[in-house]
């Protein structure tokens, strides 16, 4: 595998995950990379492109790909597609964004080296949400759909909160165990099982 400068956040082996911070809002935009080959993809093209592209090029990031189309988490699109990098979005979300190459599809894997990445559709927190989860290893990257503390903010345009309790419980809680990590779309990780008796207190709450 080619050196880096950078240090990744998480090392699970075969799984490599990097981190930064960008933007006036403080997003997290993750590169999920494979140990033994190197190829990577990079999750949310958010902004700072300089700082983005430099991340993508040095830990071979051969694709982009969305968690949803809201502007903070598509700030660096452009930029990333005329340096070369294919990005990847929801049919739902895809009119939100300057440009795109190709669609997410539910439950199909995004396959970089020896890593399968599978796509999981999460709609409420816009109807295009996705969240993606290396197959074999404990880890979710859950975008704007599920935080530590409860689901991402359905206030927007295209936002529905029972919508996103039901992709929470549905397509996560009930799909993987307790130990997962959740990675999201800003602030800090927590664990599934932190998380899920909570989804009463949610749902109880209204947000």
């Amino acid at each position: 595998m080619p050196k880096t400068d950078f240090t990744p956040e998480y090392d699970f082996g075969g799984l490599l995950i990097y981190k930064v911070v960008v933007g006036p809002v403080d997003n997290n935009v993750y590169v999920v990379r494979c140990k033994e080959t190197g190829e990577s993809v990079l999750i949310d093209a958010a902004n700072e492109h300089d700082r983005l592209l430099q991340l993508a090029t040095e830990l071979g990031v051969t694709r982009v790909i969305e968690t949803h189309g809201h502007w903070d988490h598509i700030g660096a699109v452009t930029q990333m597609r005329e340096a070369g990098f294919e990005v990847m979005v929801s049919s739902e979300d895809a009119m939100m964004l300057p440009s795109y190459d190709l669609l997410l599809s539910h439950m199909e894997p995004i396959t970089f080296g020896r890593i399968r990445m599978t796509q999981i559709w999460t709609p409420g927190h816009t109807p295009g949400s996705f969240c993606f989860a290396p197959e074999g290893y404990p880890v979710l990257f859950t975008g704007d759909t599920l935080f530590p503390g409860g689901p991402g903010s359905t206030k927007f345009e295209g936002g529905d909160f029972p919508t996103i309790i039901r992709s929470i419980e549905n397509e996560i809680f009930s799909n993987f165990p307790d130990e997962t990590l959740i990675l999201p779309g800003h602030g800090t990780t927590s664990t599934l099982g932190d998380e899920s008796p909570n989804l009463q207190t949610w749902i109880d709450r209204g947000w």
